[in-house]
């Protein structure tokens, strides 16, 4: 299998440039890539991220794709279900991590404090 990933040693990282509101989220959701690239029309390739709320941001409706996602909460509060306003679903801590399949219904997510995610996206070898 073919990683579309560069040899990147340890390097400190600027955390305040990089940043982008990635495509279907609220402006308060912000993306960080520190690696590799995901072609999903082609369900090929990887990526490597960073992903951080602002206090109080929420989503309103479930994701589903077709890639493999793990997700590591580095700090802050995450909560996993919310409804469209923001209210409800089950809150992590620090140190907690998920591993989804493609195709598996995740969220909605929100933050009270705010929280930075680390994030792993994959496809399965062809």
């Amino acid at each position: 299998m073919a990683v579309n990933k560069k040899h990147d040693e340890f390097h400190t990282l600027d955390m305040n440039a990089g940043w982008e509101v990635p495509p279907g989220y609220p402006s308060g959701i912000k993306q960080k890539i520190l690696s590799g690239a995901l072609d999903e029309a082609n369900k090929k390739g990887s990526r490597t991220r960073l992903l951080k709320f602002d206090p109080g941001v929420f989503t309103v409706d479930p994701f589903v794709h077709e890639y493999w996602e793990e997700v590591f909460l580095v700090s802050g509060d995450l909560t996993v279900g919310n409804d469209k306003q923001g209210k409800g679903g089950e809150s992590f801590s620090p140190f907690t991590y998920a591993c989804r399949p493609p195709g598996a219904f995740h969220g909605p997510f929100k933050s009270e404090a705010g929280c930075l995610l680390l994030e792993m996206h994959y496809f399965d070898p062809a």
